[in-house]
């Protein structure tokens, strides 16, 4: 096989990978793409081993997340991207072992904190309920 060979044969394959919708080692995965080792997701693309996550793309290690982006190893995120190892983020990006944070930027080790603003925990959801609302969330 010579370089030109060998090239035409990658690219066929990389071609036949990004042209599939399988999921290999995922269960019960509805609407995704290219997800792996994926189980009950929904509507998710080029996701591994996440699980009861919806409408979620390149993330991974991550459960019941909602409209994420390149999160890793994160937990009932909605909306979030680029976050990892962190879990109740909401409208947030660049988080990095954060808890309870909404509308959060570029923080880490950091919990109940709106708009990189520390809050008690009472004061946290009492505000968010209401942003929330405010802005039409679920």
């Amino acid at each position: 096989m010579n370089k030109q060979e060998f090239m035409q044969e990658l690219n066929r394959l990389k071609k036949e990978f990004t042209d599939s919708d399988s999921n290999p080692g995922s269960f019960e995965c509805r609407q995704c793409a290219q997800c792996t080792s994926c189980q009950f997701c929904q509507a998710c693309r080029n996701c591994y081993r996440c699980t009861h996550c919806n409408n979620c793309e390149q993330c991974s290690h991550s459960s019941h997340c909602i409209d994420c982006r390149q999160c890793h190893n994160c937990a009932y995120c909605v909306d979030s991207k680029n976050c990892s190892n962190s879990k109740y983020l909401y409208l947030s990006e660049s988080c990095i072992d954060c808890t309870y944070c909404f509308g959060c930027v570029g923080l880490g080790r950091k919990d109940f904190h709106i708009l990189n603003e520390k809050f008690d925990r009472q004061a946290y959801f009492d505000l968010t309920d209401k942003l929330k609302r405010a802005l039409g969330l679920r």
